[in-house]
Parts: C-alpha cells; sequence; structure tokens
C-alpha cells in the first residue's frame, strides 16, 4: 500500500535521514516495514520567535498487509493513494498534410511543440528573436551599452522572457501535468529539488542551458526551428486560419497555428485586431521593485537563526488590502539573492524586471510590488491595456533620463514624498538615476504603493529600512489583452488559431505558460 504523509517536521541540523523514523512513529509501525519512502514536497517553516524548521510531504510504500494507525502528531496527515496515470496519445496522422505551425519560443511554444512532435506532428516553430547564444551577447550589450536591439532582448528571443529570471516553477494551477513539465526540466538538465521544493527555481544560469537542449530535442523529433522569424500578418479564408507571412514576404501556409506570443509583441496584438481576431481588455498590475540587502531580509525572516548554514536565501509574499481605496499591494516575483534588470521592450521606454542565478547567493533581494490595475483604470478598448502601460514606461525612461537608465529612490524618501535625496548602491543594470517615482506611476498606484508598504513594515519589521530602494518602472506582471478563445481552445472569430500562454491572457510563469501550449497542443491532436 501506498501512504501519503503531510505535515513532517525536520529540525535545523536532523537531516533528511530521520524520514523514515518519523514517519514510522508517525503511521505507529516498525521502522523496517517501511518499503520505500520518497519525499513529496519540502518546504521551510519560518514563523519568527521560534526555530526554522523544514516540512516535508512523503510516499511511504508498506507491504499491503501491513496493519497501521495514525498516531496524532499535530499538523500530521496521513491519506492514502493510488497512482495515477496522465492522458497518453497515439501517433498521428495530419489529414491535411500541412503540419502545424507555432508561433513564440517561450515557455508555451516549447511545450506546445514538444507534445505535438511526441504525437507524430512535428511543427514548425517561428521565433522573431535569436537562439539563446546570440540573445544573451544582446541583452548583456543592452545592459552595458544601453544599446537595445528592437528583435533580441529580454522579452523576445529563444526561452522566451524566463530565459533572463529567476526561473520559478511556483504555479496556482492543479494540474497533474505539472509534474511531467518538471520531470522533463529535469531531464534536461534542471536540478532535480524542482520536483520537491514548495518553491522550485532554476535560475537563469542553468535555464539557459535547459532551453538550448529542449530546442536540440525538438529537432531530434523532428521539428523545424527558426528565428529570426517574426511573423508579420496572418492569412485567413472564410474566419479560418491557411497560413503566415513571415518578415513581411514569405508565405507559410498551415490550418493549425498556435499563438504563443508573449505579452511584449504590441505589433503582433495590433496585426491580429486589424484581422479580425478578437481581443479584449483585461486587468494587470503595475509598480515599483524593491531592493533590500539578502542579509537584512535573512535576519528579518529567519530572526537569530539567519546565519544557519542549512538556511537557504530568505524570501517572501506580502498582501496588504487597501480598504478605502479597493485596491491590492502585493509582492511579486520575488528574486532572493538577485538582481534587477533593465527589460525595454522598444525604443524610449524602461521597463523592470528581476532575475536570480541558481544559487542566489547575490549580496541583495529584490521583488516587484505592484498594484492591481483595473480595466476602468485604462478604458475598455481591446489594446487600451497596451496604450496605458507604454504611457508609464515612456515616462520612466524620461525620468531616468533618457539612456534607459531606471528612475530610482530611497523607500523611506518615497513614502515621505521627497523630490531630491541621493541613491545607494543597487544591482540595476544599465544604471540609475534619483527621481522622485511618483512622477512614473498613476497616481492611485504611487497611493496604494505608500500605504502598502507602511502595512508591509508592519508584518515585516525592517522592511521600510533607510537601506530599502525603489527602481521603476514594473508593468509586465501580466498581458492587459485577452485573445478570447472558446472551449475547444481556438479563437472565437477565426478557426485553427489556437491562442495559448501569458501573451494571450490564460497563463502567468514558467510553469502555467508550459500547460497551456500543452493544452492546445493536445486539443489539436
Amino acid at each position: 500500500m501506498v501512504l501519503e504523509i503531510s505535515g513532517i517536521a525536520v529540525s535545523l541540523g536532523e537531516g533528511e535521514g530521520v524520514l523514515p523514523g518519523k514517519a514510522a512513529a508517525i503511521l505507529g509501525v516498525l521502522p523496517e516495514s517501511i518499503e520505500s519512502l520518497r519525499v513529496i514536497r519540502r518546504s521551510i517553516d519560518a514563523r519568527r520567535r521560534r526555530p526554522p524548521c523544514f516540512i516535508y510531504v512523503v510516499e511511504v510504500s508498506l507491504p499491503d498487509e501491513t496493519s497501521w494507525t495514525e498516531k496524532p502528531f499535530k499538523g500530521v496527515t496521513v491519506r492514502p493513494i493510488q497512482e495515477s496515470r496522465g492522458q497518453s496519445f497515439s501517433k498521428v496522422q495530419l489529414k491535411s498534410g500541412v503540419r502545424p505551425v507555432v508561433i513564440g519560443c517561450g515557455p508555451a511554444g516549447l511545450f506546445a511543440a514538444l507534445t505535438l512532435a511526441e504525437s507524430g506532428m512535428p511543427p514548425l516553430l517561428l521565433e522573431r528573436g535569436k537562439g539563446v547564444a546570440q540573445r544573451v551577447s544582446d541583452v548583456n550589450r543592452f545592459w552595458e551599452e544601453g544599446r537595445l536591439n528592437p528583435e533580441s532582448h529580454v522579452h523576445f528571443g529563444e526561452g522566451g522572457a524566463g530565459t533572463f529570471s529567476d526561473g520559478k516553477l511556483t504555479s496556482r494551477v492543479k494540474n497533474p501535468l505539472t509534474a511531467g513539465v518538471k520531470n522533463i526540466l529535469v531531464e534536461l538538465g534542471a536540478p532535480a529539488d524542482i520536483l520537491t521544493d514548495a518553491r522550485p527555481h532554476i535560475g537563469t544560469d542553468r535555464l539557459r542551458a535547459v532551453v538550448v537542449r529542449l530546442r536540440e530535442k525538438l529537432v531530434e523529433l523532428g521539428a523545424e526551428i527558426r528565428f529570426g522569424a517574426r511573423v508579420s500578418d496572418f492569412l485567413m479564408e472564410r474566419n479560418r486560419i491557411i497560413g503566415v507571412v513571415c518578415n513581411g514576404h514569405e508565405e507559410i501556409r498551415t490550418d493549425h497555428l498556435i499563438l504563443a506570443i508573449g505579452q511584449s509583441a504590441d505589433d503582433t496584438y495590433q496585426k491580429l485586431h486589424e484581422r479580425g481576431v478578437r481581443l479584449e481588455p483585461k486587468p494587470f498590475a503595475m509598480g515599483l521593485r524593491v531592493e533590500h540587502p539578502q542579509e537584512l531580509i535573512n535576519e528579518i525572516q529567519y530572526g537569530k537563526w539567519h546565519r544557519h548554514p542549512e538556511l537557504p536565501p530568505a524570501d517572501y509574499f506580502l498582501t496588504a488590502r487597501i480598504e478605502d481605496m479597493n485596491r491590492s499591494v502585493y509582492s511579486f516575483c520575488m528574486c532572493p539573492g538577485g538582481q534587477i534588470i533593465g527589460c525595454s521592450a522598444s525604443a524610449g521606454g524602461v521597463v523592470t524586471n528581476g532575475m536570480s542565478a541558481s544559487r542566489r547567493d547575490g549580496s541583495y533581494a529584490n521583488s516587484a510590488v505592484v498594484v492591481n490595475v483595473r480595466v476602468d483604470d485604462f478604458g475598455a478598448a481591446p489594446l487600451a491595456g497596451l496604450t496605458f502601460r507604454r504611457q508609464w514606461e515612456d515616462q520612466a525612461y524620461i525620468c531616468g533620463g533618457g539612456n534607459y537608465s531606471a528612475p530610482a529612490q530611497r523607500l523611506a524618501d518615497f513614502l515621505k514624498d521627497a523630490t531630491g535625496g541621493v541613491v545607494g548602491p543597487t544591482t540595476f543594470r544599465p544604471g540609475v538615476r534619483a527621481a522622485s517615482l511618483r512622477e512614473i506611476l498613476p497616481g492611485f498606484v504611487a497611493e496604494a504603493l505608500k500605504k502598502g508598504f507602511r502595512l508591509f513594515e508592519q508584518k515585516m519589521p525592517g522592511f521600510a529600512s533607510t537601506e530599502a530602494h525603489l527602481i521603476g518602472v514594473e508593468t509586465r506582471t501580466s498581458s492587459p489583452v485577452r485573445i478570447t478563445r472558446g472551449p475547444d481552445g481556438q479563437s472565437v472569430t477565426v478557426a485553427g488559431l489556437y491562442p495559448c500562454g501569458e501573451g494571450s491572457g490564460y497563463a502567468g510563469g514558467i510553469i502555467s505558460s508550459a500547460l497551456d501550449g500543452i493544452r492546445a497542443a493536445r486539443q489539436i491532436v
């Protein structure tokens, strides 16, 4: 029989070797009765004023004839489990003989392409940006010299925006395929602990190598991948997709098109709108990046145990409800031991994001802190959200000095509405310039952030330290546009067009985007 035990606490210094004994005590059996034990999940309980500990969920196998009784341990639950099998597909034949096309080489596009290829329908994958190696060179040039390549940057290219990120794999989506996605990533070189950590991440350094191996796997399965292939138009006939135009001149025929464009291809959204693909505005969130010394965050979260060698760099997730404004303020994409990066998507705009390497061993911690933006804040036109966020990115560019440096301000000065002040050391590249950050935010966002930061200080005393800096602007939390689709996954106005991933307004982050890409491909299969 197989049992799942949740809530086993392991103190600092004990190690995972104590798990079989603890599991046996919980079940009231002898340790030698346990045939196997597998860690399903590991998290940290770091509530203040008591020693941090690790909390485990494990899967235990016992002989079928074993009699067990759950002992009353606080916070521990036991339940029998049965092995589940994922949906599988046999190889299929293309009815039309025309291969499917996938647009976009981020997580949604890559996993859609993998699903199609493994089902016997190897697709053509079109990516307007470059492969990882060339893309890294272009991004480093931007960070070092402020020279932006509009077709090769943090958003466009192999791996999508996640290639320059912390590589977080957390997701609120409850989907049995999540484990399969993680297993594929491990097979391609991701660390095995992403299968068990409660807040798994890969890190930008390791993720880049994983993405290249995924491309190689796709090619082995018969897929074709073209970089520098910008889809400039969509070909339709009787409200059905029949092909695309690549780079303004090459027509490529297909009757199954997966659209996994990410959220930064404003020109593609515009073309879809012109061609009658139904789009609708969608709420999103915007705000600033906050940066602290990592040692400070460790001390706040772990207390006097903050230097214990078993503890990883501390993180946090904070939320606040601003009742008098009917707004929410929350941290987003927190990067322990990371850096804040410039990720401008087009000329004349400043956009920020966070990035960490796999070891998360940098001296600073950063996170986006954002406020919800409703559709009525920017208008009901399908593309109004794009115009709204671009307005504030352009303003940030101006306030940063017009060279892709970002406007920055000490958190303490922001709370006091100070207009002057100096900026201490930050990790942001290409660079920062002291500014009043109220100038780069809608009034309601600035006011909600001020109130939210004060509430965060109550939850995490020391958060509003004089060492904390704010850098702006953060606008790419999610897409402000949704490409409307029906229950069959196809556009409600154009048959054969399958929108998916973050850019279509149905996912956010690596895992949910990959799952949405798989869903689109399976609907085609």
